[in-house]
C-alpha cells in the first residue's frame, strides 16, 4: 500500500514494557502499524533488567522499532556499532547519522546524540562536520526536494519563531542550532525530537519564499514527551504518510491554512554574515532639556569596565538625518518612548493627534535592512500599539514607503473600529492604487516583507493590525504622499 502508518515516540528511558504494551493496545484497536520510530533516550539508567529479556529473545517487540543512539556517557554501552546494528529482534539502532530508506520508498534522515560542546566531540555527540556530511549526502542527489522524516533527539533552536508557543520551553535557549540548520536544509515533511519531557506540535511551516520561489511542501515539527510520564503529556504520535517520491507534485506542495513562515529563515540568512549583523545593545538616554540631547550608552564604559566587545554598528548616514536618535536634527520633544533598538515618536505632520512613527535608533533605510534584534523590537512595538489602540476602540493601519527616503519610518495611523473594517481599509488602498496604475498585492498572512523584497529594492508596504499585508514593488515613479492620501 502507498500509505504508511507509522508511530513515533519520545524518550523511552528503558520503559520497554510501558511503550510496547501501549503499542500492542493501539494495534489491537486500530490495526497494524509499519514501524515505531524512537527519538530521545531509548535507554535509561535502570534499563538492564527489562532490556535483558528483549536482548536474549525471551520477549519480542510487537513492531519493527528503530532507535537513535546515546545522548550521554551512561548509555553508550548499549550501542555496540556506531554505524548501526540490530540490538534485538525487531529493535534496530539506526546509527550515528544517515538515511534509512524503507521498501515503500520513504526516506528517513537521522542524527543521533546531542550537539557537542567541546572538541573533539564525545562519542554521544554530533559536530558541525557530522551535520555537513549528512546534508551533503542528500543535497548532492539530483532533484533533491527534501526528506519524508527527520529524527533527532534535541529540538532545533528557535523552532517556535513565527508560531504557537512551546509552553514552558524557551526555544531561544534550548535545543541545537546545528539541528535547526539541518532541518532548514533537509526540508523534512515530519521532524520528530524529544529530550525536553514536553509535547509540542508546531504549526506547519513553509520551505519556500512566497512570490520568490516555487512552492514546496510544508514541514511539521513534533516534540514528544517521555514514555509513561505522570503529567499525561503525549509521548506517542500516530501518522500516515505517502512517500514523497510517490506523491502527485501538486498535492505535495498544497499549503494548509495555518502554515507559517520558516522559523530558521533568519538563521540561514544571517549565517554567512553573522558578525556583520551584530549590533551593540546599548540603551540611549536623553536629557531633553539640553540643546543637543547627547546620547549616553549604558554599556558600563564609564565605570571602567575593561574593553567591552565591539560589534558592528548600523550603516552611518551620508549627511544630516532627521530620524537617527543620536542626531541633533531629531525633534526630541516628539519622542514618546525609547527602547533598546527602536523608538516611538509622534508624527510631526500627523494625520491625527495620535499618528505615531516606529523608528530604529540606528540608521537603517528599510525594514528589510534591519538586523534580527531590531526587527524583534519593532514587532514588540507593533503589539503594544495594537493593544493600546484597541483599548481606545481603534485599529491601526501601518505603512512604509522605501522610496526617496533614507531612514526607515513606519507610519502608524489609528482608525476607529466602528468606522471601517479591515476589508474596507484594504479595499480603499487597492482602489486608490488601481486609479494610479499601482499594483498592490496581498502577501499571505504568515509571510513577511523580507520574503518579497530584497535589501535596496524600492517598495510601498501596508500592514493592518490583523496581520494582513499589501505590497507594491516600485519600478518607476511613485506618488510620495500615496499612503497619507488613502
Amino acid at each position: 500500500r502507498a500509505v504508511s502508518c507509522r508511530l513515533a515516540c519520545g524518550d523511552v528511558e528503558g520503559r520497554l514494557e510501558a511503550i510496547f504494551g501501549r503499542v500492542r493496545a493501539i494495534q489491537a484497536k486500530s490495526g497494524r502499524f509499519d514501524m515505531l520510530l524512537c527519538v530521545g533516550n531509548f535507554f535509561g539508567s535502570t534499563s538492564e533488567a527489562e532490556w535483558a529479556e528483549y536482548r536474549t529473545g525471551s520477549k519480542k517487540a510487537p513492531i519493527p522499532t528503530y532507535v537513535l543512539g546515546a545522548n550521554n556517557q551512561d548509555t553508550l554501552s548499549y550501542f555496540p556499532d556506531v554505524s548501526g546494528c540490530e540490538l534485538a529482534e525487531n529493535i534496530t539502532y539506526l546509527g550515528r547519522r544517515g538515511v534509512y530508506s524503507g521498501c515503500s520508498g520513504l526516506q528517513i534522515a537521522y542524527l543521533s546524540g546531542t550537539e557537542a560542546q567541546e572538541q573533539p566531540a564525545p562519542a554521544h555527540s554530533f559536530s558541525t562536520k557530522d551535520v555537513e556530511e549528512l546534508k551533503m549526502s542528500l543535497l548532492s542527489t539530483p532533484n533533491f526536494k527534501g526528506v519524508d522524516i527527520l529524527l533527532t533527539s534535541p529540538w532545533p533552536r528557535d523552532v517556535s519563531t513565527f508560531a504557537n508557543s512551546a509552553g514552558e520551553i524557551d526555544t531561544k535557549k534550548c535545543g541545537s542550532k546545528l539541528v535547526s540548520d539541518l532541518a532548514a536544509s533537509l526540508k523534512p515533511r515530519y521532524h520528530f525530537a524529544a529530550l525536553e519531557k514536553a509535547y509540542y506540535e508546531r504549526l506547519p511551516y513553509r520551505n519556500h519564499l512566497v512570490l520568490q520561489e516555487t512552492p514546496q511542501h510544508v514541514t511539521r515539527f513534533i516534540a514528544l514527551a517521555d514514555v509513561g510520564n505522570t503529567s499525561k503529556k503525549k509521548y506517542l504520535y500516530a501518522f500516515s504518510i505517502v512517500p514523497m517520491s510517490a506523491m502527485d507534485p501538486v498535492e505535495l506542495v498544497k499549503q494548509p491554512q495555518d502554515v507559517t513562515e520558516n522559523p530558521y529563515r533568519k538563521l540561514r540568512k544571517e549565517a554567512p554574515k553573522a558578525k556583520a549583523e551584530a549590533e551593540p545593545a546599548c540603551q540611549f538616554f536623553f536629557d531633553l532639556n539640553k540643546h543637543q540631547g547627547k546620547k549616553r550608552p549604558s554599556d558600563g564604559k564609564e565605570r571602567g569596565n575593561s574593553q567591552p566587545k565591539q560589534a558592528k554598528k548600523p550603516p552611518q548616514p551620508t549627511g544630516p538625518c532627521w530620524f537617527c536618535l543620536a542626531s541633533p536634527e531629531v525633534e526630541k520633544h516628539l519622542v514618546v518612548s525609547i527602547g533598546t533598538h527602536c523608538y516611538l515618536a509622534l508624527a510631526k505632520g500627523g494625520l491625527l493627534p495620535d499618528h505615531v512613527l516606529i523608528l530604529p535608533i540606528g540608521h537603517y533605510q528599510s525594514v528589510v535592512d534591519l538586523s534580527s534584534e531590531v526587527l524583534e523590537e519593532v514587532t514588540k512595538y507593533k503589539a503594544a500599539l495594537k493593544e493600546f489602540f484597541r483599548s481606545k476602540g481603534k485599529r491601526y493601519v501601518l505603512f512604509e514607503r522605501n522610496y526617496r527616503s533614507q531612514h526607515l519610518q513606519l507610519q502608524v495611523i489609528p482608525v476607529p473600529l466602528d468606522l471601517c473594517t479591515s476589508e474596507d481599509i484594504k479595499e480603499s488602498f487597492i482602489t486608490q492604487a488601481q486609479e494610479q496604475q499601482i499594483e498592490l498585492l496581498e502577501i499571505p498572512e504568515h509571510s513577511d516583507i523580507m520574503q518579497v523584497a530584497q535589501p535596496g529594492t524600492p517598495y510601498f508596504y501596508v500592514e493592518l493590525d490583523t496581520g494582513e499585508k499589501l505590497f507594491h514593488r516600485i519600478r518607476g515613479r511613485f506618488p510620495l504622499q500615496f499612503g497619507r492620501c488613502v
